[in-house]
């Protein structure tokens, strides 16, 4: 006897993906194996990179592969914004890391595009620009899923949102809030160079191939603004202070040179190290908002504080407020990784398509 074949149903919006790498590869195939089972998913029209644009059939993975292998030429009128147009109950999934992109956002979603995201540039840099994004949602009826812009899918901003639509007061939110460094910080011990451990993390994945990009703290920056806008705190990206962790000799350099000489972060992080060391701590990169102000960078916390704890790449995140007063909301778990970012943005589609 033959197996069952699931039945593929498929809902009258149409599904547009921009980017197509790591995390938009990770979204094709994940889409298609929710397809296979029978999911109920948007019909897959197109996607694009910052070089072509492919309409897709019953197989996106095939103009996925045709899309990375475009030419690196870039036109002169982005294909994402002339292909076919984007219509009232469309999906469109933002994978990119792109200002140009994000800037478009609040132009789809007056149109009544919905716009699914881990583009944190949208709600994580100017104030303006989250502005108009909320804007555009109230006048144009279309919803903004952006829960793969901090944790990776983890219910950070679901709950910080339901707290508030509940008549909570967050009071202060803070947390491990990049994956790549709470993985350095947890593996660091002092004895290996922390060069060494950056090298590992960079061959493993698991910070941006530059990888000053993390360890600047501006990764962590945006994810504390979109956290604090979610807490109803009416945060600026000029307000938050950064505390980088690369020195001046090191950020100048070309990609590189600064990695062949990554070798310039070790005696400050040692330095650190062995002041957790006498403090009886352990060293962890937070980033801090409450209604004085925000802060980003790396702190000494005792070893039973909240945020101590974690393993691997977890982002772990503490809410206090007028509910949670004596002790905290902590909420952890993988905070890195294509594929959990590629899943949490397929639960926006589904929660937006399914509604």
């Amino acid at each position: 006897m033959s197996a069952v074949q699931p039945l593929v149903r498929e809902l009258p919006q149409r599904l547009a993906l921009l980017g197509t790498g790591t995390v938009g590869s990770a979204f094709v195939h994940r889409y298609q194996a929710l397809q296979s089972r029978g999911v109920a998913l948007p019909r897959f029209s197109w996607l694009a990179n910052s070089r072509t644009a492919f309409r897709c059939g019953s197989q996106p993975a095939q103009e996925l592969a045709h899309a990375n292998r475009a030419a690196r030429v870039v036109p002169s009128l982005q294909p994402w914004a002339e292909a076919e147009g984007l219509q009232r109950g469309d999906v469109l999934v933002d994978a990119t890391a792109s200002d140009e992109v994000a800037n478009w956002h609040e132009q789809w979603l007056a149109r009544g595009v919905h716009v699914v995201t881990a583009n944190k540039l949208g709600q994580g840099t100017h104030w303006a620009r989250a502005q108009a994004i909320a804007e555009s949602v109230q006048e144009g009826g279309a919803r903004y899923g952006d829960s793969a812009t901090v944790g990776a899918g983890l219910p950070l901003l679901s709950s910080l949102r339901a707290l508030v639509a509940g008549g909570d007061h967050i009071h202060r939110v803070e947390g491990v809030l990049s994956g790549s460094l709470a993985w350095l910080f947890h593996h660091y011990d002092g004895q290996r160079p922390f060069s060494a451990w950056v090298g590992e993390a960079l061959s493993a994945g698991y910070t941006e191939p530059d990888p000053r990009v993390d360890l600047s703290g501006e990764d962590v920056r945006r994810k504390l603004l979109i956290l604090a806008r979610a807490s109803g705190i009416a945060l600026r990206s000029e307000q938050v202070q950064v505390s980088s962790l690369v020195p001046d000799a090191l950020a100048g350099l070309p990609l590189e040179q600064a990695l062949a000489q990554l070798a310039l972060l070790d005696a400050p992080i040692q330095a650190y190290w062995h002041q957790a060391q006498r403090e009886g701590g352990c060293l962890r990169f937070i980033g801090g908002v409450d209604r004085e102000g925000a802060r980003v960078g790396l702190r000494v916390v005792p070893h039973d504080h909240p945020l101590a704890g974690g393993a691997q790449t977890d982002n772990r995140v503490a809410i206090h407020s007028d509910r949670y007063s004596v002790q905290p909301l902590l909420i952890q778990g993988p905070g890195a990784g294509a594929e959990v970012t590629a899943a949490a943005l397929l639960d926006d589609v589904l929660s937006i398509t399914r509604t």
